[in-house]
């Protein structure tokens, strides 16, 4: 009887490890979403993938890639910790923008975004 009771628990413990790892994955995701919109003058997108809290500042940031062309290179985020309500997530990869025909590199590097679910969906939220 020990036998079918120690399944169940190992099941149960398996089951509770792929969704906290499924979930730690979203958070990244929703910085990468971000960034995307953020890369592509989407500000539906931007603002869909911000925090209430973070949407003044995510149009302010769409408003700033007005006038130039921005792309986005080398994309790559992964979950680096928590801080209270917050995952931590950094970023590999640049955003190039081109402005009278002059390019430049905004490396996504030594930036750390802070991401948290709001309503059920992970968004972005801020960053260090």
């Amino acid at each position: 009887m020990q036998t079918p009771i120690r399944m169940c628990v190992v099941l149960f413990a398996a089951a509770i490890a792929a969704c906290a790892s499924a979930d730690a994955n979203s958070a990244p995701k929703a910085v990468e979403a971000y960034l995307e919109g953020l890369t592509a003058k989407d500000s539906d997108a931007v603002i869909n993938a911000s925090c209430p809290v973070w949407e003044e500042n995510a149009k302010l940031e769409i408003d700033s890639f007005a006038a130039v062309t921005p792309t986005l290179e080398g994309l790559a985020c992964e979950a680096a910790g928590t801080d209270g309500e917050y995952t931590l997530v950094t970023c590999k990869g640049v955003i190039k923008v081109t402005y009278n025909n002059e390019q430049q590199e905004l490396p996504l590097e030594g930036r750390t975004y802070l991401a948290a679910q709001d309503g059920g969906e992970w968004r972005m939220c801020g960053y260090r």
